[in-house]
């Protein structure tokens, strides 16, 4: 007869085999959800929008953020990681990203929210390059699963533009 590590080592074995294919079918019934998160940015003012000393563009902005993103929970979602970042062309660069924004919604309870806040990271351009220009707010997003891998997507909303003037 076999022994009783022998015995052991087989039903771990086979204890683990089970746990990893359950695992991966569990990740492979996420790719089956089709999430249809809905997002509004309203940007209510330009608070101050000034060249620094340094001759660097610095924007500072009030805006509301209403989203529904409870489409994105699934029995294996941990929590979602959102941002808010304003996203612009310059001659020297083709995608400029800042972020203005983010969050960690915990729950699906959570995930459908309203908040009237002001940029919570400086929006500063390295040049004197947002006078008059047009912007998208692109909300984005980092599903964390409970197991399986992290997706991220984005939702653009077109637009915005900033003053002429400095004020």
């Amino acid at each position: 007869m076999h022994s009783f590590g022998y015995r052991a080592n087989a039903l771990l074995t086979f204890a683990v085999t089970i746990l990893a294919f359950i695992c991966a079918i569990a990740s492979f019934s996420d790719n089956l959800n089709t999430p249809t998160p809905t997002s509004n940015v309203q940007v209510l003012n330009i608070n101050r929008f000034q060249k620094k000393p340094d001759g660097d563009d610095e924007v500072s902005m009030t805006f509301n953020i209403s989203a529904n993103l409870q489409s994105l929970f699934t029995w294996n979602t941990k929590q979602v990681f959102v941002f808010l970042a304003a996203e612009y062309e310059t001659p020297k660069n083709s995608l400029n990203q800042v972020s203005l924004w983010d969050g960690i919604i915990p729950s699906k309870v959570n995930a459908e929210f309203w908040i009237h806040t002001t940029n919570k990271y400086r929006f500063i351009d390295q040049g004197s390059n947002l006078r008059g220009r047009h912007f998208n707010l692109t909300l984005h997003w980092h599903v964390m699963p409970k197991t399986g891998k992290m997706f991220a997507d984005k939702l653009v909303m077109t637009g915005y533009r900033l003053p002429q003037a400095y004020r």
